[in-house]
């Protein structure tokens, strides 16, 4: 599969969850979003870039602290973006603009944006050094990029249980691009080679207890295990569900079922 093939196959599946991924299941999105705006520490006029913003939930949380400030929130996904736009006119938000842009395609002028952020977005490019440096240069002299993604346990040992099921019925899974700034020392390096200087990387674990196996569900087919599950025929996804989720329930506690989200904050500043 080559780029092209692979950003129209990412794009298709996140119009396709869309409608699902602000769920009850997937509430680290929004989680991890609070703590990346507490983290940013900003002064409240700010020119904020989200890339790769989704259904807003960074941008949203940005902006709470931004009265005089404004956000501009990009993304490939239509059916992303129409989600934001209905999250921001229900929350009367009128200091943020969501724009249909892919990020590798980052349409303005250099040293335009007081800070940028993306959050869980960096890792569906294969070449991310090169990423994050034309983000980078979106940003002025001295003004902050921060990027969050998963640690190399997140989802355990749910998502292991997932991974050796899927294989099992045969399901090749895509390249693990995301684990090389799965660690403090791989954020690091990433931001060392986009030219970004005063590194910061802190780590916050967002997880929370699940309802039921059914919510992890809600987690799997409204996230990027979707494409993976859909390779599966309908008979056999049927099956796989049941077979999965028997197994996820063994797991529950009189708390529920726990899902570990670990995350890092990784902040740089430009020169």
């Amino acid at each position: 599969m080559d780029e092209q093939q692979l950003k129209a196959m990412l794009k298709e599946t996140f119009d396709t969850v869309s409608g699902g991924y602000d769920g009850k299941g997937l509430r680290f999105f929004q989680a991890s979003a609070e703590h990346m705006a507490f983290l940013l520490g900003l002064q409240g006029n700010e020119n904020v870039l989200d890339v790769a913003c989704g259904t807003g939930h960074a941008a949203l949380a940005i902006v709470k602290s931004l009265p005089t400030g404004w956000v501009t929130a990009v993304d490939f996904s239509s059916g992303m973006l129409d989600q934001a736009r209905r999250k921001a006119a229900s929350l009367d938000v009128r200091n943020v603009e969501f724009m249909e842009q892919d990020m590798q395609n980052l349409n303005f002028p250099d040293g335009l944006f007081d800070v940028a952020v993306c959050a869980f977005g960096i890792f569906f490019v294969e070449d991310m050094e090169s990423q994050l440096s034309r983000i980078a240069s979106t940003v002025k002299p001295g003004g902050k990029i921060m990027v969050s993604n998963f640690q190399e346990n997140y989802f355990h040992p749910l998502k292991d249980m997932l991974y050796e099921r899927l294989e099992a019925y045969g399901v090749q899974l895509p390249p693990q691009t995301w684990k090389r700034i799965s660690s403090e020392k791989g954020c690091i390096q990433l931001f060392e080679y986009a030219g970004l200087t005063n590194i910061t990387v802190t780590q916050k674990n967002v997880g929370y207890h699940l309802d039921s196996a059914e919510q992890w569900w809600d987690v799997v087919w409204n996230a990027g295990f979707r494409r993976m599950v859909s390779q599966l025929s309908t008979k056999d996804q049927e099956q796989f569900k049941r077979e999965h989720l028997d197994e996820v329930e063994t797991l529950r506690t009189r708390d529920g079922i726990w899902l570990d989200v670990g995350v890092l904050f990784t902040c740089g500043k430009t020169n």
